[in-house]
């Protein structure tokens, strides 16, 4: 596998070297206060109107000479515009620019070079005019993504997107600096995915796209993937003070680690730290509390290398409420915000070590090397039946694993031109390996006394891909990107449990799979306002060793196949449009139930829908977002009536009106509203829908910020989560199956103040 690899690359970087040309014109974008390099950023060429955009190097490349130009035009959002005579650019040079004070919606460009990104720069667009305040906002940056909480805040959200229900995150590829979030044959499901270790306030910019389109992304890539990134650098020093309703309480402290100096040298290194306290809005206090820490190093390490180091670890602890049936709250048993088994809860830690060298070569090429290790463990007390399988105790089960993650991903990025034509490649390795300890489920009392053993073993899944994609780039109005991906899997379970229904004793069992993703995606600039584009690809999400072993590597990775056709249009320069329709196929697959301990048989699925985004500053001062989703999903192969996908997301739409004065004034109105959906497969039973509106108002000075933020402003009661789940209560004598739901959050309001210093 490896050795495959390493031809690929030197094959590709032979080629493209032999094709290369050296005297285009070249250079090097960073930031004048920090002096690090600046990714995005467009740069035109005049009087011939070319462009093209700085890649993560903020490194850029034309075919044109000097001579053939007058001047050069660096703009980017957030970013000052220069203009530089073609008398005053040498040939690789390093270009500055400077922050803006304030962003406005003008400075978004609908530009070709940018085009397999061009999504990111309304996720830039939100950060920058709406912030992200807490952790849920975290994943709601982007557009038609919908979170749901059913554990007290403690475990990773439910996450909706594209007529998916991802769970947890079967079908979405989570990342933060290049490390994925994902799980693998986690304790409580596939593809687990706990974003709670990310502090708000180091989130630079957020990277994500819908469907199954990158060569980069593999396993989890089927709806889309996210990919967080955290800042190089910070400007100022913060402390965070919040406080409010159902003594809830969060502090956050951010720090410059070096001077001014060492800063000029292109040496950042911060820190950050976060703690979260809340007794919730349920009737069972939830006594939640989170730790938080983190720190980045990002400097120069050599003439041609940038090393970027980050640390962080979380540790979190909850009571918890679970989810409830209707009739339990109808017939007066608890209350909308009760618990019937108030012993549920759990503790979670995990701690991350990330290190990326960035090389620059002679050719203006670049490799990236990165290794990271995740330490990770997680213990989970959950009721779902109550009484069903065992009247006399309960059904209470634990979830229980430690784990560790080791990665390396390796990447060679190249430019060259054919004539006129600009060829990008980007070709790269990744291995993962998970090492997983005493994976548990068990029935419990009160959480810790384990009464019925279900499933008890040692999971290990190596992971190795190799891709390649290319950007070819005709002219300024066409742009095609080719990808093709492979992945292996190797699956191993170590049986310690002989009463396990689902395998033949103790033991180790294995198996193996691979499978093969192609992309095709064009885009097609029709005016400086207007691209089209249609994206094609297979993407694919592994399944749980456990299904994998017992099934003998069948349907290990079912594949997904996506289609979108979609538009960017901004008819002004105050009104960004976003719309695509979209297709997505999933084949059958057999799944581990992580609740149930038993492998049970999804049916193929066909998903068709519409998205669309509205970016609006009417006024200097005033920003609208809107975003309206739309997804037809069934089974494929089930009969009329009886083929709906339970929980798959119907119509959805989040937006927003934020405000922004020079006198420090700001704050805005969001909703989210999300419309009834099946919760089961012959829709006799409905998860209901709600709209709910959130509210923030700040006073903002250089010094210090004063603000109040409140969730559910008009008080509404409505269900978070909801499944449709047979449950018998105690004394019962026939179970019933029925919707169980989590409540969403009460009225709930927090004041905070922060203050920034040098």
């Amino acid at each position: 596998m490896n050795k495959i690899a390493y031809l690929l690359v030197l094959f590709i970087g032979i080629i493209q070297s032999a094709l290369a040309q050296h005297n285009h014109i070249s250079g090097k974008v960073i930031e004048s206060a920090n002096k690090l390099p600046v990714e995005g950023i467009t740069v035109r060429l005049l009087p011939i109107n070319k462009s093209t955009v700085t890649d993560e190097n903020g490194s850029f490349t034309f075919n044109e000479t000097a001579a053939q130009i007058t001047s050069l035009v660096f703009s980017g959002f957030g970013y000052e515009k220069l203009t530089l005579s073609s008398s005053d650019f040498k040939l690789g040079a390093t270009i500055a620019i400077k922050q803006k004070a304030a962003t406005t919606l003008d400075e978004v460009v609908v530009n070709s070079g940018a085009s397999t990104k061009q999504q990111n720069q309304i996720s830039k667009l939100d950060i920058k005019m709406r912030g992200v305040t807490n952790s849920q906002e975290v994943l709601r940056i982007v557009p038609g993504l919908f979170i749901g909480q059913h554990q007290g805040g403690g475990k990773a959200e439910q996450i909706f997107i594209r007529g998916f229900d991802c769970d947890h995150g079967t079908d979405i590829s989570l990342n933060v600096d290049g490390m994925p979030i994902n799980m693998v044959s986690h304790a409580h499901g596939q593809g687990y995915a706990d974003a709670h270790f990310i502090i708000p306030e180091t989130i630079e910019s957020v990277d994500f796209k819908k469907g199954t389109y990158n060569a980069e992304k593999g396993n989890f890539n089927t709806a889309g993937y996210v990919d967080f990134k955290t800042s190089n650098s910070i400007d100022k020093n913060t402390i965070k003070l919040e406080g409010g309703m159902f003594n809830s309480a969060r502090v956050v402290g951010v720090f410059n680690l070096l001077n001014e100096k060492q800063k000029a040298k292109q040496q950042s290194w911060y820190m950050a730290t976060e703690y979260n306290y809340s007794d919730g809005y349920f009737d069972n206090p939830q006594h939640f509390n989170r730790f938080n820490f983190f720190t980045k190093y990002h400097g120069k390490v050599s003439k041609t290398s940038f090393l970027q180091f980050s640390a962080s670890t979380l540790q979190s602890k909850w009571n918890a409420s679970g989810q409830i049936p209707d009739r339990a709250v109808a017939q007066g048993l608890i209350g909308f915000y009760g618990a019937l088994d108030p012993t549920e809860g759990g503790v979670t830690s995990r701690s991350n070590f990330n290190a990326q060298l960035l090389t620059t070569l002679k050719n203006h090429d670049f490799i990236k090397n990165q290794v990271y290790y995740t330490n990770y463990s997680f213990d989970l007390h959950t009721n779902f039946t109550f009484y069903l399988n065992d009247p006399i105790n309960g059904d209470q089960i634990r979830q229980k694993e430690n784990r560790n993650l080791l990665g390396y991903n390796g990447s060679y990025n190249h430019t060259s031109y054919i004539g006129e034509t600009k060829i990008t490649t980007d070709a790269g390795i990744n291995v993962r390996l998970d090492k997983i300890n005493n994976s548990e489920l068990s029935n419990t009392i009160n959480r810790f006394t384990v009464i019925n053993p279900i499933k008890l073993g040692d999971i290990s899944e190596l992971n190795t891909a190799v891709y390649v994609s290319e950007t070819i780039k005709f002219n300024e109005k066409w742009n095609v990107n080719a990808g093709l991906r492979f992945d292996q899997f190797y699956s191993q379970y170590n049986n310690k449990l002989a009463t396990d229904p689902t395998l033949n004793g103790i033991g180790i069992y294995k198996a193996n799979a691979t499978i093969a993703s192609p992309k095709l995606s064009v885009y097609y600039q029709a005016s400086k306002n207007t691209q089209f584009y249609i994206a094609s690809g297979r993407g694919f999400h592994s399944n749980d060793t456990r299904a994998v072993v017992v099934t003998n590597g069948k349907e290990i990775m079912p594949p997904a196949y996506g289609v979108d056709l979609g538009t960017i249009f901004k008819p002004t320069d105050n009104l960004l449009l976003h719309l695509a329709a979209w297709y997505m196929g999933l084949k059958q697959e057999f799944v581990y139930s992580g609740d149930g301990g038993i492998v049970e048989i999804t049916g193929a699925t066909k998903r068709i829908g519409l998205d669309g985004s509205i970016r609006y500053q009417p006024l200097k001062s005033l920003y609208v977002d809107v975003d309206v989703n739309y997804a037809h999903g069934r089974y494929a192969n089930e009969p009329k009536g009886q083929d709906y996908i339970p929980l798959a997301p119907v119509w959805s739409s989040t937006g927003g009106i934020m405000y922004k004065n020079k006198n420090g004034l700001n704050g805005g109105l969001r909703y989210r509203y999300l419309s009834d959906r099946p919760a089961i497969e012959d829709y006799s039973l409905t998860a209901k829908g709600y709209f709910v509106t959130d509210a923030v108002l700040n006073y903002t000075k250089p010094r210090y910020e004063i603000g109040l933020r409140v969730n559910n402003i008009f008080n509404t009661q409505w269900k978070e989560t909801q499944f449709a789940t047979e449950t018998r209560l105690q004394n019962e004598t026939n179970s019933v199956t029925e919707i169980c739901f989590t409540p969403g959050t009460k009225l709930m309001a927090l004041l905070g103040v922060s203050y920034f210093f040098k």
